[in-house]
This record gives structure tokens, C-alpha cells and sequence, in this order.
């Protein structure tokens, strides 16, 4: 029986639900530029494509990808970022754990590919443990899955985006967003360095890029793809499997 929540039947995720799967995964990115050589669905492809090869290799529910994100800091300048407030994202993902807890869902895995998703995400997973004693939520963010990915992410740039990596990504596993003849003038420095504030990216890319692009080959992107899936399905076994330390209800008192 296929795992796509998209697919199932009503009685199939009840069937499924009670065979012991209560795990699912919710895919968040982005809608936004991406530079002059990429298509502004990278951070949604790189989030729905790891996710479904990692529901594919481990049997968790998988949830239609959310497209849009918390991308407020592109700006006007570039067109193409379609972008949520981030109490938007905040109660949209509140919203879908409420109604996956009403089917069962126990284990709630939140796979963002878009670096400022990460804060909305954050206070959502905080609100719904708060909300269903009995609820799991993890937040797993996809150049962060395992040191061996985060490394390459942040290779050619602390502030990175649209960089080597995710050019070599896009290259591997979803060649139709990349513009390959105008990869080669796409470099833009990490200007970021020494500073106090976070500045919208208006202000620190001239083509809405942040790092090396032009160093990107595809046989890197296949690599580092392979480690994303490998090691997402390293901690979704993990995270079936965990217990929390201890027992307590989130709404009974020390006192009692």
C-alpha cells in the first residue's frame, strides 16, 4: 500500500494508522528567486523530492509539501518570492498537526528546506506539543540532517543560498529549475561577515545569490542527495522508535 497521504483513502490511513505507522512527514519550502540560474521551487523540490525517497525507504506517512514559506527577507527587489508572514506559516502548520492528531498521528516529522522557515516552525512545534500531550515534533532542516550535509551546504558560504550546493543539488535532481549557461557569472560573496544585524538580502546579494555557484557539478549534488535521504532516514527510524525521558503529562502538576 503506497504511503502517500495524497493517495489514501480514508480507511487506508485508519488501517495504517492501527497497524502501528503514526508517523508522517510534512515537507515545508519556498517559493522564491533563486537567482538568475535557478527556478524558484528549489527549497519545495529539495524538501518533497528527500522526503518521498525517505518515506519511500521507510514506510512513514508522507504529507503533500506546503510550497509557500517564510521568505520575507528576498524583498521586492528580484520578482518571483511569493512569501507568508511568518504567523501564517505558524498557524497553518498548527492547524495540519491538529487535524493529523484527530487521525492518529503521534510522531510529527517537520522537513524544512528553507533556512527561515526554521523560527515559524519552531513556535508551531511548540504549540502543538502543548496541545496534544501524546504528540511528537520534531524539526529537521534539510542542509542540517547530519554534519557530513551541513558541511557541504555551508562549503562556500555562511550566509549561503542559491550556492554550489544547491546548484549541484538542483543539477542532480532536478535539472529542468537550473539555467546552466548562466551559472558561470551567477557568484555573489558572502558579504555577512562582522555584522550585528541580519540584513534582508537586498542588501547583501547583488543577484540574489550567496556563494560560488559556477563550482557546482552534478556528481557532487548525486552525493550529497544520497546522503540527505541516507541519513533523514537514519533519524526516522530513530525517532519512531524514541520514548521520552520520562513519562510525565504535560498538564499535570508537580504537586499531585
Amino acid at each position: 500500500m503506497t504511503n502517500t497521504w495524497h493517495d489514501l483513502t480514508w480507511q487506508e490511513i485508519g488501517t495504517l494508522v492501527a497497524s502501528g505507522m503514526n508517523g508522517a512527514l510534512l515537507p515545508v519550502g519556498a517559493t522564491e528567486q533563486h537567482g538568475p540560474h535557478l527556478g524558484c521551487g528549489v527549497d519545495t523540490e529539495i524538501a518533497a523530492r528527500v522526503c518521498r525517497d525517505a518515506a519511500a525507504r521507510t514506510g512513514i506517512h508522507l504529507l503533500p509539501a506546503l510550497p509557500y514559506g517564510c521568505s520575507l527577507g528576498h524583498s521586492h527587489r528580484w520578482p518571483g518570492t511569493v512569501a507568508l508572514q511568518p504567523t501564517t506559516l505558524i498557524h497553518v502548520v498548527k492547524d495540519i498537526g491538529d487535524w493529523l492528531y484527530a487521525s492518529g498521528i503521534r510522531r510529527l516529522f517537520l522537513v524544512n528546506g528553507h533556512v527561515t522557515n526554521a523560527a515559524p516552525l519552531r513556535c508551531a512545534l511548540e504549540m502543538l506539543r502543548a496541545a496534544h500531550d501524546d504528540m511528537m515534533v520534531a524539526l529537521i532542516n534539510t542542509p542540517q540532517i547530519s554534519a557530513r550535509v551541513q558541511a557541504e551546504h555551508f562549503a562556500d558560504a555562511e550566509d549561503w543560498h542559491a550556492n554550489c550546493a544547491e546548484t549541484a543539488l538542483m543539477q542532480a535532481i532536478a535539472p529542468a529549475l537550473v539555467r546552466e549557461d548562466k551559472i558561470a557569472g551567477a557568484d555573489d560573496p558572502d558579504r555577512t561577515g562582522g555584522c550585528v544585524f541580519a540584513h534582508p538580502v537586498n542588501r547583501t546579494s547583488t543577484n540574489g545569490v550567496t556563494g560560488y555557484p559556477s563550482r557546482a557539478a552534478q556528481a557532487d549534488g548525486e552525493q550529497l542527495y544520497a546522503w540527505m535521504v541516507e541519513d533523514l532516514c537514519a533519524l526516522i527510524e530513530r525517532g519512531m522508535a524514541e520514548q521520552a525521558p520520562l513519562p510525565h503529562s504535560y498538564f499535570s502538576s508537580a504537586l499531585e
